[in-house]
């Protein structure tokens, strides 16, 4: 095993529940509502789609760009308070590190909100960070595993990328790694390279090597 590249939102932490919130308090300021449902519709993708989504839903007149500094601010304040990490995670990522396991963080959240969260769980658990300021195409496209696994100079083919949402499995699978996915708000089918569990608590360093080793 190479690598093994964590996503963020939902997988590392349980920061949706936080986008919710921020997302709702933002749909009020537009005049309309906001719901769980539609939050499905955003899980795992980038802060551009879900400006234009919520722009879409209120039919508001306010530009992108002010929606989107809401957005960040909303986020910011929030998570300045801290965050809940996932069960096993910490756990996970300790174990990774004790056997020399270079280990990644890969979000398609914007730097800021990263930076924010990463105060919490701590910047110097990762050997590299990829957020949406360093691609110019986020998941489900396989650019962010692609950088991660450039910047580490490791082989996708052997690395293993741990992740909550469609768009994240759809990313790690084009990028040609193995997938542990840990379904959030959306439900996530086994498939052939792909390990689909309830909780972190149930990856082991050793699942993972065994997951790398079918895989390549």
């Amino acid at each position: 095993m190479h690598a093994a590249f964590f996503d963020m939102d939902g997988l590392l932490v349980d920061s949706e529940k936080v986008w919710l919130e921020v997302e709702t308090d933002v749909m009020a300021r537009l005049g309309g509502e906001w719901s769980a449902e539609h939050q499905t519709h955003l899980v795992g993708g980038s802060m551009e789609r879900t400006v234009a989504y919520m722009l879409d839903v209120s039919g508001s007149p306010v530009s992108p760009q002010t929606l989107r500094t809401w957005m960040i601010d909303g986020m910011v304040a929030r998570l300045s308070g801290g965050v809940r990490v996932m069960p096993g995670a910490l756990e996970l990522l300790e174990a990774l590190r004790a056997e020399d396991v270079p280990v990644g963080l890969v979000t398609s959240s914007l730097k800021e909100i990263a930076e924010a969260i990463l105060s919490f769980v701590g910047r110097d658990r990762f050997d590299v960070v990829i957020t949406a300021d360093d691609v110019t195409r986020t998941k489900p496209d396989p650019e962010p595993y692609l950088t991660a696994a450039a910047r580490l100079e490791v082989s996708p083919a052997r690395s293993v990328v741990l992740e909550d949402s469609p768009n994240g499995v759809a990313a790690g699978t084009a990028a040609g790694c193995a997938v542990v996915a840990v379904p959030s708000l959306l439900p996530i089918e086994q498939a052939p390279g792909r390990l689909v569990v309830s909780s972190l608590t149930e990856v082991t360093t050793g699942v993972l090597r065994d997951l790398v080793a079918r895989h390549g």
